[in-house]
């Protein structure tokens, strides 16, 4: 542990020397990583984030978000939050203790390669500043997402013209993979400001604010449903689409609150679309709505008799390629142990360990 002087360490060389707690470890993975003819591999970045990679080199985010939640004890003042979403679903007055659970496992600045940043709708945990201006200077790649969340990459200095505004229909093309925006179920985005003030009697358009996704690569699809809750709808997506693979928003909804998909409803979702596989997302995020997905586990063998996907849990940080694992029901971390033994150990004598 030689070679500091705490005479010279401040908070901002804590900061840079510790944070992003993976360094560009991911970064320099996914770089590194080439995708074989006929899969697709994606890496879980936290909350709904994930980064998909295809063997054309196509390098697709969605959701990528590296910012925290509640980072004080003291309540902010009512009046600064109480058109807030989760103020507004429960008449609460303040909001609840909401803090970042998961790590950042990416450093958005080490981004090299990126053909498009994607946004399923508004909420602040699901579009980035940070992220767009490291892909702005970084990267070419566009910004595709409902026109609100448009509107807020416009007034943050993203370039018009690498915006893309999609509605539920629409389509766009990168390398060897398809977008398509399809209708959001998200109730609570429709409780979220703008406008302020008083909500009574007022329908506010969910297209604009919310979007799905139906990601498909030549080697399998994936339905990204943003913090979509469960809609009799998802019947209609499953058959009028072939989805391998659906990412669902699941957590624990304390008493009072519908905010997150309850291990119930993620089923739900999955059977109705005819997915392969669930991969359930975001529940390790918000320390206020973290659920035990065991729970989730128990109720996916209890009827999978009659509910034909298999159900992955997995890590952030963690990689899944398709179809590679598609029979994984808990992701685990490489154990990198591949060379060892490959030189002498060095120990005092053989029956040490």
């Amino acid at each position: 542990m030689a070679g500091f002087d705490v005479s010279k360490i401040d908070r901002d060389t804590w900061l840079r020397s510790v944070f992003p707690e993976w360094g560009t470890y991911l970064n320099e993975k996914i770089d590194q990583t080439v995708v074989p003819e006929g899969k697709f591999s994606m890496w879980w970045l936290g909350c709904t984030g994930v980064w998909l990679k295809t063997p054309a080199d196509a390098n697709i985010t969605v959701d990528y978000w590296t910012q925290r939640g509640r980072d004080k004890l003291q309540r902010e003042p009512y009046e600064e939050v109480k058109d807030t979403q989760i103020v507004r679903m429960t008449g609460s007055t303040g909001r609840p203790a909401f803090l970042r659970c998961s790590p950042q496992v990416l450093d958005p600045f080490a981004i090299t390669k990126l053909d498009a940043v994607l946004s399923t709708h508004i909420h602040r945990d699901h579009i980035c500043p940070y992220v767009a201006a490291s892909a702005c200077k970084n990267t070419d790649a566009v910004f595709i997402g409902p026109s609100m969340a448009c509107d807020i990459w416009e007034s943050w200095g993203v370039p018009k013209s690498r915006i893309v505004r999609v509605k539920p229909g629409d389509e766009y093309r990168i390398k060897d993979t398809t977008i398509k925006a399809l209708e959001s179920f998200d109730r609570t985005i429709l409780i979220t400001p703008p406008p302020l003030g008083d909500l009574k009697g007022k329908l506010l358009d969910m297209d604009e604010r919310a979007v799905n996704y139906l990601i498909t690569t030549p080697a399998g699809s994936v339905y990204h449903s943003g913090d979509s809750h469960f809609s009799n709808s998802y019947f209609k997506h499953g058959r009028d689409h072939n989805i391998d693979i659906c990412f669902v928003s699941y957590g624990q909804n304390g008493p009072g609150i519908t905010d997150k998909v309850p291990a119930s409803d993620c089923l739900r979702i999955a059977q109705n679309l005819r997915a392969k596989q669930l991969v359930p997302i975001h529940w390790d995020l918000w320390s206020a709505q973290m659920p035990d997905p065991h729970e989730l586990v128990m109720l996916h063998e209890f009827n999978k008799h009659w509910m034909k996907f298999n159900l992955f849990i997995w890590k952030v940080g963690g990689q899944l390629t398709w179809p590679d694992d598609r029979d994984v029901l808990w992701y685990n971390y490489p154990k990198d142990d591949e060379d060892f033994y490959t030189n002498e150990p060095n120990w005092p004598f053989p029956t040490f360990l």
